[in-house]
């Protein structure tokens, strides 16, 4: 059981880390509240195909990232209460 406790701790500081640097990475949005007034968002050609974009991509790994961390935080407090 101690080996599953570290390879998941080494796995949860690299994920850490990893979430840390992509969401330094990302850029600003600041669509403001004149963004939500206005319906700042049109549909074009950009919008449709946001996700192929290096934004795009960053956001996708930080959910995933996000979502791993969330349960390798429930993994690691269910390991060390037993």
């Amino acid at each position: 059981m101690e080996i599953v406790k570290y390879v998941l701790m080494g796995i949860y500081i690299i994920n850490c880390l990893a979430l840390i640097i992509i969401a330094m990475l990302q850029s600003k949005e600041d669509t403001g509240a004149s963004g939500a007034i206005t319906g700042s968002s049109t549909n074009n050609f950009y919008e449709k195909n946001k996700g192929r974009t290096k934004e795009g991509k960053l956001k996708k790994w930080t959910i995933r990232l996000g979502i791993l961390f969330g349960i390798l935080t429930i993994a690691l407090g269910i390991i060390y209460v037993f």
